[in-house]
């Protein structure tokens, strides 16, 4: 039992729900990617200077928790204070309850003892995940009465969830604010929690919560629990999914201004919406500009509350859908900008929760050198930058260079290879234009493609368009892609098309769209017993045999898998193809979404690739939290060249969607305890991904 539980429950009670399934990403429009904001921050315990501190160090907050009230003005968190970096409980908490100003940064897991321990955290405070990689397990936090000026940011908050719903014993809470107020809740990660993810009680004011994800869990997001009707509160930008209930519930607030939110219940999941926005009381509610899908009842009211709905949209919703009486303008109290409600389902797919751009850079000072120290090499086909090609530009970055050498590369189709060699490492590919698809590197090889020198064919590896032999290697904002036509070279003796071949460690793709047929994607190492880590976030990966293989560390999250026809209008093939050495971890697939305009039922997730008739590797492929087509196989894993996945390491986790299926001797899937091993930040094993 929390240490907090005195409160009053809602009025009208709702049927208790069963384990829920966490967030997944959905195929939707184009995806948001972060900005550059630098490299890992200071060690345990230690502080920086807040004169020299990062932007995300001294941001402020928007909507209510902006607003000058109750003598303090605005909410800025920590910013006056040092900045610590923390890895443990006890550090965690001792500086969360000092009386000082802090910006603290939780850099790794922090699992909580006792299971459901909320800290209590005092005022001036910014809590803030380390990139991606911040995790509070099996607790939350605290704000007490008089609490202010609070930021809670950038963080996964998970699984303190004991088994049954609304348990009272284990009536544990991811925020919890009893009568703060000037908080701010936003980037978050929230899943999964025994009670609320989020509870605004007991006056609690002046508070926004803004671009979290709030997935997995029953009563979501309780405001109110007072007679009093005081609250003010700003909820923007957040993408509400499988939960059952309070998505938010507001009771009694003076102002709630909910405004481009994504509330999704996904058909035939653990859990079901009974409903999605309450407003109770006397609250007054502005909603605007947000789409419910699949949801439940997805807007209702007291007699004595008003809504007033503008610009909203609602696809495949059911039930109670009201509005009425009058509010309040928003825009009396805080300035804000509207996105326009058919664009929120994408936008908030890939633009909540934690971001690798937050909470990873020391120092202003930092950054400001590091960005001097940078290289820009510009590449243009029409002869308005240094270079033409891509690879001319490749080859004018000095051998061992020390710094980050951006090649920006403008709009246009580049029909090149390119090949980054291994004496060139800290260089970016960056596409200049407005998407992704504006600048492509093209390429048409395939393995069993001859030489032009006539010394043989190209093998699988050399028919890559870009091939990445360099540490610290990124890519954002482009197209890659390989285009051999198979139907118009049957007689070729391989058909494998690689679009791009890595074999380095830390090559981080933000935002791209690798793309081809068989073997896209070829995850690969230096040599056997090198380490290769790749993390793919944001991103497009299309294929359809084995078109994301090899014995890389890799992780492939919040991106679309688009599966894809072969080339006689068949469908049928295989996701992954993990070489992975038995004591490495392989491929990982996480919040993202395994999809295509393919037949149902006619793609396997993977197949154990034996590189060469090794016995004695061990192929992995975790695919978890995603969101899966009916093209996905009933038996989603396959056997290879005779040897069986069933000796290999497949399984899956929480997956959703028409694809996905309960466990079984031929769909393994991870219990709880294994899950929590199986994370992003398990996969990159220290290295925290940053833009450069």
């Amino acid at each position: 039992m929390s240490a907090h539980r005195s409160k009053a429950r809602h009025r009208k009670g709702r049927k208790a729900l069963v384990a829920g399934v966490p967030l997944a990403l959905t195929a939707a429009g184009t995806l948001v990617y972060g900005a550059d904001l630098g490299v890992l921050g200071p060690g345990a315990g230690q502080a920086s200077a807040a004169t020299a501190a990062p932007g995300w160090a001294t941001a402020v907050a928007d909507g209510f928790a902006s607003v000058n009230a109750l003598g303090q003005n605005g909410t800025y968190g920590g910013r006056d204070g040092k900045t610590v970096t923390v890895r443990t409980q006890a550090e965690l908490e001792r500086y969360a309850t000092a009386a000082e100003p802090y910006v603290i940064v939780v850099a790794g897991t922090i699992t909580m003892n006792p299971v459901g321990k909320e800290i209590e955290v005092a005022s001036d405070k910014t809590i803030v995940g380390q990139g991606t990689s911040g995790h509070i397990v099996g607790g939350g936090f605290f704000l007490g009465q008089g609490v202010h000026n609070v930021i809670i940011r950038n963080l996964t908050i998970r699984d303190s969830y004991q088994g049954v719903w609304n348990d009272k014993d284990h009536d544990f809470d991811a925020v919890q604010m009893d009568g703060a107020h000037h908080v701010w809740i936003d980037h978050n990660d929230l899943r999964n929690m025994a009670d609320g993810l989020i509870d605004v009680r007991k006056d609690s004011t002046y508070v926004t919560v803004s671009w979290n994800r709030l997935s997995q869990n029953n009563k979501t997001f309780g405001i109110g629990w007072t007679e009093n009707v005081t609250t003010d509160i700003t909820i923007h930008h957040n993408w509400f999914r499988e939960t059952g209930q309070r998505n938010p519930s507001t009771d009694n607030a003076a102002h709630a201004h909910l405004y481009n939110n994504f509330l999704e219940d996904v058909a035939n999941t653990s859990i079901s919406s009974s409903y999605g926005t309450y407003s109770r009381g006397g609250t007054r509610m502005v909603l605007e500009n947000s789409y419910f899908q699949g949801m439940r009842n997805p807007v209702i009211k007291d007699a004595t509350a008003t809504v007033v709905q503008r610009g909203n949209a609602f696809s495949g919703t059911s039930g109670r859908n009201e509005s009425g009486g009058t509010a309040f303008d928003p825009k009396a109290y805080y300035p804000y900008t509207l996105d326009s409600a058919a664009n929120i389902p994408s936008l908030l797919r890939s633009g909540t929760g934690p971001r690798t751009s937050i909470g990873t850079t020391a120092s202003a000072a930092e950054a400001s050198t590091k960005a001097a120290a940078a290289t820009t090499l510009t590449v243009a086909k029409d002869g308005t930058g240094q270079y033409r090609t891509v690879q001319a530009a490749v080859n004018a970055v000095p051998a061992d260079n020390a710094s980050r050498v951006v090649i920006a590369v403008k709009p246009g189709t580049y029909r090149e290879t390119v090949r980054v060699p291994s004496d060139k490492p800290h260089v970016t590919l960056q596409g200049t234009g407005g998407s992704r698809k504006d600048t492509v590197i093209v390429f048409n090889n395939a393995a069993g493609t001859p030489k032009p020198d006539g010394s043989g064919t190209y093998g699988t590896s050399g028919s890559a368009t870009v091939a990445v032999e360099a540490d610290d290697f990124q890519a954002r904002n482009l197209t890659l892609s390989n285009d051999f036509d198979e139907g118009a070279h049957q007689s070729l003796s391989g058909h494998q098309a690689v679009a791009l071949r890595t074999a380095a460690d830390r090559v981080f793709l933000d935002g791209v769209i690798v793309e081809g047929d068989q073997d896209t994607l070829l995850l690969d190492t230096a040599a056997k017993d090198k380490l290769g880590r790749v993390h793919v976030t944001n991103s497009y990966v299309v294929g359809n045999v084995d078109f994301i293989f090899g014995r890389a560390t890799a992780v492939i999250d919040r991106s679309v898998i688009t599966l894809k026809k072969r080339w006689n209008g068949t469908s049928g093939g295989y996701v992954t193809a993990p070489s992975t050495a038995a004591n490495r971890r392989g491929i990982l697939i996480a919040n993202s979404t395994v999809s295509g305009d393919v037949s149902d039922r006619t793609f396997h997730l993977g197949r154990p690739w034996h590189a060469g008739g090794d016995a004695s590797l061990d192929p992995q492929t975790t695919v978890r939290n995603t969101t899966l087509s009916a093209a996905i196989r009933t038996t989603p894993w396959t056997d290879m060249s005779g040897f069986s996945w069933k000796d290999d390491r497949f399984a899956e986790y929480r997956n959703t969607g028409p694809g996905a299926g309960a466990a079984s001797g031929d769909r393994p899937h991870l219990t709880d305890a294994q899950a929590a091993g199986q994370e992003v930040a398990d996969w990159l094993g220290g290295w925290t991904p940053t833009a450069g």
